[in-house]
């Protein structure tokens, strides 16, 4: 063999072993960085109940954060804040807050927030990650459920933000991050409500992102195809296994809650002002949906013809 090629044979292996260490040596210091970036922070969850929001709050509280842990449940969310507590370091940790907060309804979230700003008397980050999901064809959705939708998807959360917008805006300090749906950049068949409050969160904060950006707020959207329940982010098999069920009955493969909870952290540290947490097939479904619309409508109407033969 000759020397060259002895020399390249060896250079691949070790150009693998560093760039492994690289990336390795990255994900401590983002890991530090994260941590650090909510110390002595104080950072609300809306949804601390929910898969995403655990690891969330499992993170944060290790990070030195002051948590505000919201929920339907008071039960459950002082069960919550005891295994937080057995599994941290008391000196290096704070106790949360626990607030009941239901998007679903409305008139009482006045009282919330107020709840919410009388915690510690600000507020640095706030995470909304609460969603309702529902998947029918629109003709059976009665506007009560319409209503409902969005409420939870987008009344509640906006009306939270705009509880806390002025206190932020006076330190001129804090940082709003929505965990939001690819949905609510893509519509599909049979999620027409669904997707609409996902449009519409999405849509309010792009708005609100350039408004408040001189009063050094950020704002942050993170859209997922959905958080798995399983850590694997791998699904069940099915019976339809087609090209066009994969784009829209089917979910595409998830994230795992902390996947989506290590992405929170970062974007906390990095203030990216957007972030797709989703495979290659979303995404070109956004490109088409874009640059090729008469061609993403039809594959939709495909989908639907499909999926109906398959039931039948």
């Amino acid at each position: 063999m000759e020397p060259r090629w002895t020399t390249t044979v060896l250079l691949v292996p070790c150009a693998v072993v560093v760039a492994a260490a690289l990336l390795y040596v990255y994900s401590l210091v983002l890991a530090l960085l994260s941590k650090s970036s909510v110390r002595n922070k104080v950072v609300l969850i809306s949804d601390a109940l929910s898969s995403l929001g655990k690891e969330c709050s499992g993170i944060f509280h290790k990070g030195g954060a002051r948590l505000i842990l919201c929920g339907k449940s008071w039960e459950k969310l002082q069960e919550l804040s005891d295994d937080l507590l057995n599994n941290s370091d008391p000196s290096a940790t704070f106790l949360p807050k626990l607030v009941l907060l239901d998007f679903g309804d409305t008139e009482t979230l006045p009282e919330a927030v107020t709840e919410i700003l009388e915690c510690y008397g600000c507020l640095d980050v706030l995470i909304l990650n609460s969603s309702m999901k529902l998947k029918a064809p629109a003709y059976t959705l009665s506007l009560a459920m319409d209503k409902l939708l969005m409420d939870n998807n987008y009344f509640g959360p906006v009306t939270l933000a705009k509880g806390v917008l002025p206190s932020m805006m006076s330190r001129r300090s804090g940082h709003l991050l929505v965990v939001n749906s690819i949905q609510g950049k893509l519509a599909v068949p049979f999620r027409t409500s669904y997707a609409a409050s996902k449009h519409a969160i999405q849509a309010f904060f792009d708005c609100l992102r350039s408004e408040v950006e001189g009063s050094g707020i950020s704002v942050s959207t993170i859209n997922v195809t959905f958080i798995s329940s399983c850590a694997s982010g791998k699904q069940k098999d099915t019976a339809a296994k087609s090209f066009w069920s994969y784009l829209y009955t089917k979910k595409p493969l998830g994230v795992s809650p902390r996947e989506a909870a290590g992405e929170v952290a970062k974007t906390l540290t990095n203030k990216r002002k957007e972030v797709l947490m989703v495979p290659s097939l979303p995404k070109a479904a956004l490109y088409a949906r874009s640059f090729f619309p008469n061609l993403f409508f039809a594959v939709m109407a495909a989908g639907v013809k499909d999926a109906t033969n398959t039931k039948m």
